[in-house]
């Protein structure tokens, strides 16, 4: 673990110049006598560090100097490519990959763009997980990602309602979505989607399988969710929306359904009302979501999911009276 603190650190002066000691103890976690001691090491070993003292003063390297020690390994340069989600990098198990990528890149760099990495974090930043939903990864994704990773073929047991399903599955890619994560992995004769939280163990075979080099993970991912989205919307409602209503729409149905129903939407009536066809999973369902527009939608077909929406605004109604009725 020295060794590795004495490259970083070493790294860190090539990129930044001049580091005092609590800022070198800062970014290697450690305490300033023990940044003393490692910069005692690196003098030792040939490494010209010296200190400036006084007001402005720190740490340098003699200037000119630069180590040979930026080439990098596959795993950070695997890493890199993850720099924009230091978060997902992190639930992975790559977190110290990517900070050593990182590292490297930087002392590389010449001193016209030291400042790139601060500019963009400065302008963006990347929050992948959705609303309200649950903190900290599954646990057994590293176990996934260090397969895919390997291209180890794995042993899943994997719950499916209330059973469990037991698959030998060859672990192809990894894919957060709206704080979710999913596993894709070829099983059975094709690629099967599986949620990492219900995946309930994981044994690596000792296997490894040849990956389909021409296996376009994203371009996999879009079809799956786009077919998805058409399996489970697989009833219509035929509905009336005000403007305000057709602008809220897409915060209440699934984006599929919206744009959906903007394409097929009438000519707008005198009050700028318009008539479409909404894609919906069930009556039930579509109640639920079309209850959040209140009155900036009418459902005109099905009859069920009308008398739905009907009894349901009656009910509401009917709360509301009896709370402004005098007590007793």
């Amino acid at each position: 673990m020295r060794a590795a603190r004495l490259i970083s650190a070493v790294l860190l002066l090539q990129s930044r110049e001049t580091m005092t000691a609590a800022e070198l103890a800062r970014e290697l976690e450690v305490s300033e006598r023990t940044v003393y001691r490692d910069m005692e090491a690196l003098s030792a070993a040939g490494v010209p560090v010296y200190a400036d003292q006084g007001r402005g003063g720190g740490y340098r390297l003699v200037g000119g100097y630069r180590t040979r020690l930026t080439g990098l390994t596959r795993e950070e340069a695997e890493a890199l490519f993850l720099s924009g989600l230091p978060g997902p990098a992190g639930d992975m198990g790559r977190a110290d990959a990517l900070a050593a990528a990182e590292l490297k890149v930087l002392a590389a760099l010449p001193r016209a763009l030291r400042d790139a990495p601060a500019r963009a974090n400065q302008r963006f930043h990347l929050d992948a997980p959705g609303w309200f939903g649950e903190s900290g990864p599954p646990p057994l994704l590293r176990d996934l990602a260090r397969a895919v990773w390997d291209d180890e073929t794995v042993e899943l047991r994997y719950r499916r309602k209330d059973t469990e399903v037991t698959r030998t599955a060859e672990p192809y890619g990894l894919v957060l979505k709206n704080g979710t994560w999913y596993l894709v992995a070829r099983a059975g004769g094709g690629h099967r989607t599986y949620r990492v939280d219900r995946v309930a163990a994981v044994r690596p075979t000792g296997e490894f399988f040849r990956r389909d080099e021409e296996f376009d993970l994203a371009g996999h991912w879009r079809g799956q969710a786009a077919a998805f989205v058409r399996s489970v919307l697989r009833e219509e409602a035929t509905v009336r929306l005000s403007p305000a209503g057709m602008r809220i729409l897409r915060y209440a149905v699934e984006p599929y359904a919206a744009r959906q129903a903007a394409a097929a939407a009438g000519e707008p009536d005198e009050r700028g009302w318009m008539v479409t066809v909404l894609p919906v999973e069930s009556a039930l369902v579509a109640a639920s979501e079309l209850r959040r527009l209140g009155p900036e939608i009418e459902v005109l077909a099905p009859p069920e999911l009308r008398e739905r929406m009907a009894r349901d605004a009656a009910r509401l109604a009917e709360l509301y009276r009896a709370a402004d009725r005098p007590a007793g």
